[in-house]
């Protein structure tokens, strides 16, 4: 499927979104799709797994923006550079820019976009989810680091759990350390202490990066039924009603 792609500016960086668009006239319900952490790839032109997501979201009739979250730095910087001096006070308004130009779209409609990511994207999404009100419904795959505290002064996100508004659902593999299922009984907990609506569904055999078809921990069964279970889960929260 072909996408376009727009150029923002945010605190005076430009940012690229990857824009999906679904088939028909609309209004559609939007799309956030958090790009993981593109080890070995220069930007998301490149990241054939978050092209992918962008891609399928579209095709089940949502108007996706991938946000293009690692444009403060050069494109050629080493990740682990990129990973370590990541910030989530400059992510949040990163994913602003994207909900903002989802909702400005008059296909689309404002009081129905979702967020959703997988890996490092799982933990922007719960970002989004804390820092944005009008998001109307949240998926999280094995987002690690929720934990975690990223750029001086900011708080980790798993503190904010009572900001969150809308719905969450999270997927998880029972192999993985990041996050490791003591971090999502923490994380499961937090929401609930927080009264956030959420359901969390996990897979015995299935380790971190289960859904991406294009690593080496691909798990078929788990993945496919993580993509029913997410989209169900999108229709009812932002196409019923």
């Amino acid at each position: 499927m072909a996408h376009r792609i727009v150029t923002v500016e945010v605190k005076g960086s430009p940012m690229e979104i990857f824009v999906f668009e679904p088939k028909g006239a609309g209004p559609h319900p939007g799309m956030i799709v958090c790009q993981h952490i593109p080890v070995g790839h220069t930007g998301i032109e490149n990241d054939r797994f978050t092209l992918a997501v962008g891609e399928r979201y579209a095709e089940n009739g949502y108007m996706v923006a991938a946000p293009f979250i690692f444009h403060w730095w050069s494109k050629s910087a080493e990740m682990d550079l990129k990973r370590n001096e990541f910030r989530d006070d400059w992510t949040i308004p990163d994913l602003k820019a994207a909900f903002d130009l989802l909702a400005g779209m008059k296909n689309v409609r404002a009081d129905r976009i979702g967020i959703v990511g997988h890996c490092w994207g799982g933990r922007v999404s719960y970002v989004g989810a804390v820092s944005n009100p009008k998001l109307a419904a949240c998926a999280i795959f094995y987002g690690g680091r929720i934990r975690a505290s990223m750029g001086q002064g900011n708080p980790p996100p798993i503190e904010l759990a009572g900001n969150i508004k809308c719905p969450v659902i999270g997927f998880f593999g029972s192999l993985d350390q990041n996050p490791s299922p003591e971090d999502v009984n923490v994380i499961d907990a937090a929401l609930t202490k927080a009264g956030v609506e959420h359901v969390f569904h996990r897979y015995e055999g299935a380790n971190h990066a289960f859904q991406d078809s294009f690593g080496n921990r691909y798990h078929p069964q788990a993945a496919e039924d993580g993509w029913q279970k997410a989209l169900a889960f999108f229709d009812a929260k932002l196409k019923e009603k």
